[in-house]
C-alpha cells in the first residue's frame, strides 16, 4: 500500500509552516514529562503504587527491573503509558503483591531511577488510566524571529494544534507501520504481543492522521459538518450533536469541544452524511486493509481532531533557548505541538511515544 499520503510528511499544517528552527533534546532535562494519574491511590489494597522519575531510560526497561528486583513475573508489574526514554520523566507504576511482604527495591534506586513516593491501591494500573502528561520542553539554538516565534504561539495556545499522532507511533523509517501491514495479511489472532499490538495500533494511526489532514485541506477540521460526532475535551467518550444546537459553534471556538476522526476497526461507523463520505473517499484503496482490522477483531473508536496545550506558557531563557510548558491528555503527542512551531533539528526520536 502507498503509504505517503497518511505520513506527516505529507500531512498540512494548520497555522503555515514553522516559523522557526531548533535542537531538540540536547540532553535529558531538555524534554521533562510528569504523568498526571488523575486519581488518588486509595493507600490500600494488594497492588503497590510507586511513582518513579527515571532520566535516560524506557518505561518497558525499567517495568523489567522492577519485576526482577520484587522477584515478580514480567505482569506482575503495570504501568499507565510509555514515556520517552531520552528524557527526565516522572510515572506511576503499579507491582501486585497479595499477601506478600513489600520488596526491598533499594538496590535499584540510583541517579537515573529514583523513588519519589509510594502507596496502595485495590487495583492495578492499566494502560491509559492515566489522565495526561504535563511537560517541559526547553529548545535550543533557536533561529528564527522572536516575534513571530511568539505571536505562533499565541495562536497555538488560543486555537489549538492537530492532533496528529506523532513520529513515534510509526518507529524508525516506519518500521511499525511496515509491521502492522504486515500482520495485517495473515491469517486474523485474537491474541497478540505487545510489539504487534504497537504494529496495528500504528495502522490506525496512520489512517487517523489521513482524515485529519483531508479536513484540515479542507478549512473543516473545527467546524461541523453534517454528519460529525463531538467529543468533550479531555474525555474519550463522543456523542451525536442535536440538530439545529447553536451553542455547537461557539463551544468549538472555545475548544470546550472537539471534532473527531475514526480509528478504523470492527462495527459501522458512527458518523453519517457529509463526513461519512469524506472519511470513505480517504479510504478509497484501503478497503482490504480496513477489513483485515475487522476480522482480527479491533474496535473502532474515535478520537479528537484537535488538540488544546493546557496552559501553554514560554519563556527566553537567553537569547537562543526558549522553554515551553504546557499538559496534554494521554494519548497525545508533544511532538504535534513542536510541529506547528519549529523546524526541529538533531531530533532523537524512539519507537514508542509518550502516553
Amino acid at each position: 500500500m502507498n503509504w505517503s499520503p497518511f505520513l506527516l510528511a505529507h500531512l498540512p499544517f494548520v497555522h503555515g509552516e514553522p516559523v522557526c528552527s531548533a535542537v531538540l533534546r540536547a540532553e535529558p532535562e531538555d524534554f521533562q514529562v510528569d504523568e498526571i494519574l488523575g486519581f488518588p491511590p486509595s493507600g490500600e489494597g494488594e497492588h503497590v503504587f510507586l511513582q518513579v522519575r527515571k532520566r535516560n531510560q524506557n518505561t518497558a526497561w525499567v517495568a523489567e527491573q522492577l519485576a526482577r528486583t520484587a522477584g515478580l513475573k514480567p505482569d506482575g508489574v503495570s504501568y499507565a503509558g510509555l514515556k520517552d526514554r531520552r528524557a527526565v520523566t516522572t510515572q506511576w507504576f503499579s507491582l501486585h503483591l497479595p499477601g506478600k511482604a513489600l520488596p526491598d527495591l533499594s538496590a535499584l534506586w540510583s541517579d537515573d531511577i529514583q523513588l519519589v513516593t509510594q502507596t496502595f491501591n485495590q487495583r492495578k494500573l492499566k494502560r491509559g488510566a492515566h489522565q495526561g502528561n504535563r511537560f517541559v520542553i526547553t529548545l535550543r539554538e533557536v533561529e528564527g524571529d522572536r516575534f513571530a516565534i511568539e505571536a505562533r504561539l499565541q495562536q497555538l495556545s488560543a486555537l489549538g494544534v492537530p492532533n496528529y499522532f506523532g513520529p513515534q507511533r510509526f518507529g524508525h523509517d516506519n518500521g511499525n507501520l511496515q509491521a502492522g501491514e504486515a500482520l495485517l495479511q495473515q491469517k486474523p489472532r485474537r491474541r497478540l504481543s505487545h510489539r504487534e499490538s504497537l504494529a496495528l495500533s500504528a495502522v490506525r494511526s496512520a489512517l487517523f492522521n489521513g482524515v485529519l489532514g483531508e479536513r484540515i485541506r479542507q478549512r473543516n477540521w473545527n467546524k461541523a459538518l453534517p454528519g460529525d460526532v463531538l467529543m468533550l475535551d479531555g474525555r474519550g467518550s463522543f456523542f451525536r450533536p442535536e440538530a439545529g444546537d447553536d451553542a455547537i459553534a461557539q463551544r468549538l471556538a472555545t475548544m470546550e469541544l472537539h471534532l473527531t476522526g475514526p480509528m478504523p476497526g470492527s462495527g459501522s461507523s458512527v458518523v453519517s452524511a457529509d463526513v461519512a463520505a469524506l472519511e470513505q473517499a480517504v479510504f478509497g484503496d484501503c478497503a482490504e486493509l480496513l477489513q483485515a482490522l475487522a476480522n482480527f477483531g479491533v474496535d473502532e473508536q474515535r478520537r479528537a481532531l484537535r488538540l488544546r496545550a493546557a496552559g501553554l506558557a514560554w519563556e527566553w531563557l537567553d537569547e537562543s533557548s526558549l522553554r515551553l510548558a504546557f499538559a496534554l491528555p494521554s494519548g497525545a503527542f508533544a511532538t504535534s505541538v513542536l510541529r506547528e512551531l519549529a523546524t526541529l533539528r538533531q531530533t532523537r526520536l524512539e519507537a514508542i511515544p509518550v502516553e
